[in-house]
């Protein structure tokens, strides 16, 4: 039988009059307003000792009100031993350094081998819960190619609050990315909307309908005309918004498997260590070096930066030999 933990409060001036959601969710601090609504909805709040359904309810000053919060669940998920490197970990976060290749949250075709699966088992029942179940917050995400830096919450009140600077765009993501010829200024900003593509669903565009998306970018390194690496900042956060806003305006990512044309560009004559390194790499040349953001909990200014992998590397390495050849 699941354990129940039973919590007990006394509803005072700060909560009088609120509805009982809104109360629970201020007194409760640990639990979010809907999980706290579903809560209500199932029974498992009383006042004075009542059962009370509807998460409208005004409460009043002086009322007992106990909330009887059933034992999270375990995710529908099986935890694997894949290995991650940590480059950050309290009661509350983790920071990981995701290599490319890794699929960040399961779905169709992919219900294992997954950073969540890694999780799983790296935190195990040390996961107090989100949602009713034990499982890790993915508050952002990362494709499944690009590699680099990635927080996670480990309870809901580190997940609200991350979410909330997401929101607010407080939240530093620089990104390392080498595209297809050479961008017309050393630092410029990209605002396009981005949507869903009309014919191919794997594929998001540009669209005037789409979701307001901001990149920001700095020119790091020339090869020639051929090719440049860009310092990338991010001010929304769209799925696949960097590869999305550059292959819009002509300089899609080298390597990328589904925008531009990945390694037709590739010339016979072109350097064989860069034609090498091309073909050694997983997928788009794209990097999440630096994240910077406020702790949740204890309001602490982080910022963590990680190199790029040596794929990538090899990569500018041998593209380099276009400035000598």
């Amino acid at each position: 039988m699941a354990e129940v933990q039973k919590h007990e409060a006394i509803i005072d001036e700060t909560n009088a009059d609120d509805r009982l959601d809104k109360a629970a969710a201020s007194i409760f601090g640990h639990l979010s307003r809907a999980r706290l609504k579903a809560l209500i909805e199932d029974g498992a709040v009383r006042l004075e000792n009542k059962i009370v359904t509807s998460p409208k309810l005004k409460v009043r000053l002086g009322q007992a009100i106990t909330l009887e919060e059933p034992e999270v669940a375990d995710l529908a998920l099986q935890p694997e031993h894949i290995p991650l490197e940590v480059h950050f970990e309290d009661n509350h976060l983790l920071i990981i350094n995701k290599p490319a290749g890794l699929v960040v949250h399961p779905g169709a075709g992919n219900l294992s081998g997954t950073l969540v699966n890694a999780l799983l088992y790296h935190c195990g029942a040390s996961l107090p819960g989100i949602g009713g179940e034990r499982r890790p917050g993915i508050v952002h995400r990362l494709d499944k190619d690009t590699s680099g830096l990635i927080v996670i919450a480990k309870d809901e009140l580190s997940l609200r609050g991350l979410q909330k600077q997401f929101q607010k765009r407080t939240i530093d993501r620089h990104y390392a990315a080498i595209v297809w010829g050479l961008v017309p200024t050393a630092d410029g900003s990209i605002d396009a909307p981005i949507g869903r593509h009309p014919k191919d669903r794997l594929k998001m565009t540009v669209r005037d309908d789409g979701r307001e998306a901001v990149t920001n970018f700095q020119l790091v390194e020339a090869f020639g005309t051929f090719a440049c690496q860009l310092e990338c900042r991010l001010e929304t956060g769209r799925t696949h918004q960097i590869r999305v806003h550059f292959d819009h305006c002509g300089y899609p990512l080298l390597g990328d498997p589904l925008y531009g044309t990945p390694k037709k560009r590739l010339t016979a004559d072109a350097p064989k260590e860069a034609i090498k390194a091309l073909s050694q790499l997983p997928g788009q040349a794209l990097h999440a070096a630096e994240l910077g953001f406020t702790h949740p909990i204890t309001k602490e200014r982080l910022h963590f930066e990680v190199s790029a992998p040596r794929e990538f590397e090899a990569l500018t390495a041998g593209l380099r030999k276009f400035k000598t050849s």
